[in-house]
């Protein structure tokens, strides 16, 4: 699987990302909407696990689950030398199964984007519904209009790290809002040849119109949706579109 090797890459790509100030928003929402301090909370498509981590330091029983067996061995073994105990579980968004229920799901870096079927994001939906208290919090983000039109657009990154070099070109399709990703990552082997690996990744441009949609499906209250840390509002022209939503049940 293509995102094991990328592993490495992962936090490299987003190293800009400030998850002490972006945990900082997420538990000031927690305080606003949730009655209750949260006990238990999933991070869902957790990576290598900084977010995960960063919510554990702050007293939270955390459970991180990801697709990818590489991502889990760094964010495993980055919550052993902060000496934190942290439920790994390597399974699929659209396919998850926790032991019992939590008080809050977050959902980073726009996972969601990746659920490029319809269909896999209500199931997605439906089991964060299933798993959430009632009048639990799901906080997730998309990437919107902006992202997808002027960033990842039809560009080409390349990047380097120590034996990989990884090229990533973008085509985006404004008709069916999908942006196929086509990774080719050269890895050094033992004896100094470069192996290569080829392979597509896709998201889609979900409108908050749609996510909405598919929220209330699943007797999900689609609550608001913000444009930046700073609780400004969001729209679908944002870059990076927070969503907070609430678990209605009976």
């Amino acid at each position: 699987m293509i995102y094991d090797l990328l592993a490495p890459f992962y936090d490299a790509i987003n190293a800009e990302i400030d998850y002490k100030k972006w945990a900082d928003f997420i538990e000031k929402i927690l305080k606003k909407e949730c009655k209750n301090r949260p006990e238990l909370v999933l991070d869902l498509g957790c990576g290598t696990g900084k977010m995960t981590l960063e919510l554990a330091k702050r007293g939270y029983d955390m459970t991180g689950i990801d697709y990818s067996p590489e991502m889990l061995d760094i964010a495993r073994l980055a919550a052993e030398d902060e000496g934190k105990n942290i439920l790994w579980l390597c399974q699929d968004m659209r396919e998850f199964e926790l032991y019992g229920t939590v008080d809050a799901v977050v959902c980073c870096l726009d996972c969601v984007n990746h659920l490029e079927a319809r269909d896999d994001l209500e199931k997605c939906f439906s089991l964060v519904h299933n798993y959430l208290i009632p009048d639990g919090i799901f906080i997730f983000d998309i990437n919107g209009k902006y992202k997808f039109e002027n960033v990842y657009a039809d560009n080409t990154y390349a990047m380097e790290e120590e034996g990989a070099v990884c090229v990533w070109e973008n085509y985006y399709d404004p008709e069916s809002r999908i942006c196929d990703f086509y990774i080719t990552l050269f890895k050094e082997c033992s004896d100094g040849r470069y192996e290569r690996y080829d392979e597509t990744q896709s998201e889609r441009m979900y409108t908050l119109e749609e996510i909405k949609t598919a929220l209330e499906k699943y007797n999900m209250e689609y609550l608001y949706a913000l444009g930046d840390l700073d609780f400004s509002q969001g729209s679908d022209e944002c870059e990076r579109i927070y969503i907070v939503a609430k678990c209605r049940k009976g």
